[in-house]
């Protein structure tokens, strides 16, 4: 059917709750071409008082409602209009009741909270679909004897006392058979069902012939002439004779095939993925039950199940497009697919995430064996549109055991463990244990803190001085957040930067790190001027750089601080412009118009770019702490730390090395003619009582340690 003919679609709604109302509502006036007209009851009693004075194409009917509850809710709605399209809409997701539905006359029974916009516009255009045919194959059988149907019905006649049966040339065709290729025989047709619906075809057509029922009714399939099988429609109708006995019974035979066809095809796509052809989360969420079932049937055999996710996905997408995501997650479908043994389930759930399903596993060995395979499947350059693509994935693992008393419980371990493998670097598996979930559980209580942390403004800045070795000067400041907790006192950054990262909630910190730094330096700079001018450097999380506008709220932080842009240094990790590949390139050159500085945080623990670094011209490298502290222990260390110094001398870049502690890194650092340094040697970080006084009389010790 057009789209042209669903225009002006009409919908009665018969739901109590606002919310339900409001979200189905939203669905229907959003549906592509606007094609519905909705009306609305919350009871029962009115709203069919409205369907007998203004017919619809379809009722939307909620089973539990203040006037009626439960399934006689739809049997008055069947009973008021018996050739009305009914959809349940229910939060009772009850299989026994929905097939009951179904089979006494509902069209379709939906679960509200699996409804979603195309699910629900389907589901509506196939029950119409569906009534109008019943309507119409209604009013051919009342319009016409069964024995003369339309030309696509195959006829039948069985003379019950002699046994013999006409077959029409359309029945014959149907079945791909010329008519003498038939005999006369009821056997001719009843040997033709199918194995697996015998039984019921001859007990419903006894059941006809016995009275009990008021006519011959029931799909099944039949054996064509080449030995394959079709679906099929058989009506029929018994005629009795004086003594009330059947004498005869005449009826046709419909090929429904591809009906059938539709039918199978929507079962699957509610049960697999559009993109992989794989089973989906419901599908999974099918078989970890019956898995789970028969582990608790037999007491032996365990299960695992694995869920995978692709370890920086988002960065082919971006760089690549998301029609090359596709391919990859195609390609990566058919390689996990090859790992896979007979009896086990392969599924994609979301996005980049799978799972598999492993049947008949008895040890933990056995299952990292497997998960390492599907990591090594991964692991290979991958060619999409002629370019070799590098992922790897991570694996988190729950092992099925009688303890797990629903799926959900073994989908939740298993994105638990999953969670940790990506904490754990990447790349790797994390196997489920009881103290992964008590640490989840903590990470969920500090991120609802965190959240009213944020809400109730509990952070302060610290600043730790920047020194030049040169002229043994302070030249500026690294600001550092604090979480002043109400109860556990001044949180340090590492307990909780990583949830604010996970959650998103470092964005709304960031932005108030950068206007708190430059509303602070810039009272300072007013109070305790100096030349050159303080500067204040700013740690930029990734998420932050990937705001789109970013530059633009950085300028308005500076107009309303009245802060200089040059007096404002980011701080960016080499991860962070790597990961947004060339928008990063925009993005830093709209930095460096502003007048910012811009430093790179942590150089040489990630994957440095020289291309980038002569690209950008950036102020200056931070040497990270990790091979200051080990420079004096470590040659390898050492010749790191040195190595970037030269490079910044051949780069013209300015060289700041963190973590200095003690006299022996300051004097290695000096004599290799590092620039500049931080660390606790010089001060610890400082609250802005604290470093204001540092900053109205800078103490001896501070320089003198310089010397």
């Amino acid at each position: 059917m057009s789209d042209q003919s669903w225009e002006g679609c009409s919908v009665l709604l018969i739901e109590d709750q606002p919310p339900e109302v409001e979200f189905i509502c939203e669905i229907l006036c959003h549906a592509p071409g606007g094609l519905f007209e909705i009306s609305h009851f919350p009871r029962l009693d009115a709203g069919l008082q409205s369907l007998r004075e203004n017919p619809v194409d379809v009722l939307l009917l909620d089973l539990c409602l203040p006037d009626s509850i439960g399934y006689q809710t739809f049997e008055r709605a069947r009973r008021e209009a018996p050739s009305l399209p009914i959809i349940l809409m229910t939060n009772l997701d009850d299989q026994a009741l929905a097939e009951r539905a179904v089979r006494e006359g509902a069209q379709d029974y939906l679960i509200k909270r699996k409804v979603d916009t195309e699910l629900l516009v389907r589901s509506i255009r196939y029950a119409i679909e569906r009534q109008r045919a019943d309507t119409a194959l209604r009013c051919s059988e009342q319009r016409y004897a069964l024995a003369v149907q339309g030309a696509n019905d195959g006829v039948w006649d069985w003379d019950l006392d002699t046994g013999r049966v006409y077959y029409s040339t359309r029945w014959c065709e149907i079945l791909g058979l010329a008519p003498g290729e038939i005999g006369d025989s009821v056997e001719d047709w009843t040997n033709r069902v199918h194995p697996e619906e015998a039984v019921e075809f001859r007990r419903a057509l006894q059941s006809h012939l016995n009275g009990d029922s008021a006519q011959f009714c029931l799909e099944y399939r039949m054996r064509c002439r080449d030995g394959s099988y079709i679906w099929v429609l058989s009506r029929g109708v018994a005629v009795l004779g004086p003594d009330r006995t059947p004498v005869r019974m005449a009826g046709s035979l419909t090929d429904i095939s591809g009906r059938k066809q539709a039918e199978a095809k929507l079962v699957h796509d509610a049960l697999h993925d559009a993109l992989t052809g794989l089973p989906n989360r419901n599908l999974l969420l099918d078989h970890l039950d019956l898995a789970l079932q028969q582990l608790r049937g037999r007491n032996g055999k365990a299960h695992s199940l694995l869920l995978l996710d692709l370890d920086r996905f988002k960065h082919v997408n971006d760089s690549l497009g998301h029609e090359a995501g596709d391919r990859l997650l195609v390609r990566i479908a058919e390689l996990l697919r090859a790992q896979v043994q007979p009896g086990d389930t392969l599924a994609r759930l979301s996005g980049d995430e799978f799972a598999v399903l492993l049947a008949d596993v008895y040890t933990p060995h056995q299952v990292t064996q497997v998960a390492q395979r599907l990591l090594d499947s991964c692991a290979g350059p991958i060619e999409i549109n002629g370019q070799d693509i590098y992922v790897s994935a991570s694996i988190g693992i729950a092992i099925g055991s009688l303890q797990y008393a629903c799926a959900h419980d073994l989908l939740r371990d298993a994105d638990i463990a999953l969670y940790w493998a990506k904490s754990a670097g990447k790349a790797c598996y994390q196997v489920f244990d009881r103290e992964m979930h008590r640490r989840v559980v903590q990470l969920h209580r500090l991120e609802t803190e965190l959240r009213r942390a944020i809400e109730r403004h509990e952070f302060d800045l610290y600043y730790q001085p920047i020194i030049s070795l040169g002229n043994e000067g302070l030249v500026g400041f690294e600001a550092l957040i604090r979480w002043n907790h109400p109860v556990r006192g001044l949180v340090l950054p590492q307990e909780f930067i990583g949830v604010a990262e996970e959650t998103g909630l470092i964005v709304p910190l960031g932005w108030w790190t950068l206007r708190e730094a430059c509303r602070q330096l810039r009272q300072w700079q007013l109070r305790f001027p100096s030349r050159p001018a303080l500067s204040v450097s700013v740690n930029i999380s990734g998420k932050l750089f990937g705001e789109p506008d970013m530059a633009s709220g950085i300028r308005a932080i500076l107009r309303q601080t009245g802060l200089p842009a040059a007096s404002l240094i980011l701080e960016i990790t080499e991860s962070t412009v790597l990961d947004h590949g060339e928008e990063a390139v925009e993005k830093l050159n709209e930095l460096r118009r502003l007048g910012l500085g811009l430093h790179v945080d942590d150089f040489g623990t990630g994957y440095s770019s020289l291309t980038y670094l002569r690209k950008f011209a950036y102020d200056s490298l931070k040497i990270d702490r990790s091979f200051v502290q080990e420079m004096t222990q470590s040659n390898g260390s050492e010749a790191i730390v040195q190595t970037i110094i030269a490079l910044g001398k051949l780069l013209g870049i300015n060289i700041i090395a963190e973590g200095v502690e003690n006299r022996h890194q300051l004097e290695r650092l000096r004599e290799l003619e590092c620039p500049q340094v931080q660390g606790y040697w010089f001060s610890r970080p400082m609250d802005r009582d604290n470093t204001a006084d540092l900053l109205s009389d800078p103490p001896v010790w501070l320089l003198a340690r310089a010397c």
